[in-house]
């Protein structure tokens, strides 16, 4: 017989950790499907600014850690294994991993999002070659070369920040005409002696035969064709939702995210979803951590009394 707990909660990032840490303090059984990797997408970032009692910031990947020992001494269990399907069993709920199906009568989602790919040509092929999605992991491969990152946003520019260290130049290429991330980010990108930043333009293939060589680039507006000299390219044009597995389950907006109230509830009956999966989320890690918080909150409320909808 399948194992059972009061809380399954999928996803081993800020959201589903901070879920544990509070589900596990108001003394629910709760387990933590992590995934192959604990920590999730912010285990690769190597400052997370804004996150409230790190003034200076903080790594993710030690973070991350940190919230799961804190589960972990509050009593929550984990896997490292993930959801693959969800399905309603005698008013509980079958939670379909790849180590085998768990019952719970409560879930939360918290699965987090993957980094966009380009889909350009070149693109699959030159992945590990050149092509990356994590520059504090690969920064120190291309001392004194010139990289390019493509993108506008905060993490974009962290990335950006993160590669000059290392990099002789940095080409940030954006296709919109101004950068769109918070100002902190902006002001220092924008002093950066060796951060060149070139708006109206994207990457249409990525060149190189075994390693990146350079890239193809068009301009937005006039349609110029270019090829551009880089030994890198780290992409971070926004993050897809890692819903696919559930989109027969449940509603999906156009994005692939979760629909969800304020109480972090979806529409189906003791299913929450919290960070960056579920609908208008800031995609910031202290609201993942605040979602995380507010979905075990109403799991545990849903748990003492049946009740979804009220209050």
């Amino acid at each position: 017989m399948a194992t059972e707990y009061d809380l399954v909660i999928a996803g081993g990032g800020i959201a589903g950790l901070t879920a544990a840490v509070t589900a596990a303090r108001l003394g629910r059984k709760a387990l933590v499907l992590t995934g192959d990797i604990p920590g999730g997408q912010l285990m690769s970032i190597e400052k997370i600014d804004g996150y409230p009692g790190f003034p200076e910031g903080v790594p993710g990947y030690d973070l991350c850690p940190m919230l799961q020992d804190q589960a972990a001494a509050a009593g929550a269990e984990f896997m490292m294994t993930g959801l693959e399907y969800l399905d309603a069993q005698d008013g509980k709920w079958r939670v379909v991993t790849g180590e085998g199906d768990i019952l719970a009568r409560a879930v939360i989602v918290a699965m987090g999002s993957s980094l966009k790919k380009l889909d350009v040509p070149g693109e699959e092929r030159l992945t590990g070659n050149g092509v990356s999605h994590c520059a504090s992991c690969d920064a120190p491969l291309f001392r004194d070369r010139i990289v390019a990152v493509v993108g506008g946003g905060d993490s974009a520019m962290q990335e950006a920040l993160t590669l000059a260290a290392f990099a002789s130049k940095v080409i940030i290429l954006h296709r919109g005409d101004a950068l769109t991330g918070q100002a902190c980010y902006r002001d220092r990108v924008t002093a950066h002696q060796k951060i060149d930043i070139r708006f109206n333009t994207a990457v249409t293939e990525i060149l190189g035969e075994a390693q990146v060589s350079g890239l193809r680039t068009r301009k937005s507006r006039e349609g110029a064709i270019a090829d551009l000299e880089v030994a890198a390219i780290f992409a971070y044009i926004g993050l897809q939702p890692n819903t696919a597995v559930l989109q027969d389950r449940l509603s999906l907006d156009r994005a692939g995210r979760i629909p969800t109230d304020g109480w972090m509830r979806s529409e189906l009956v003791g299913v929450c979803a919290a960070g960056t999966v579920r609908c208008q989320s800031p995609c910031r890690a202290v609201s993942a951590a605040g979602d995380g918080a507010s979905a075990a909150v109403t799991a545990d409320r849903y748990l003492m009394d049946g009740s979804w909808r009220e209050g």
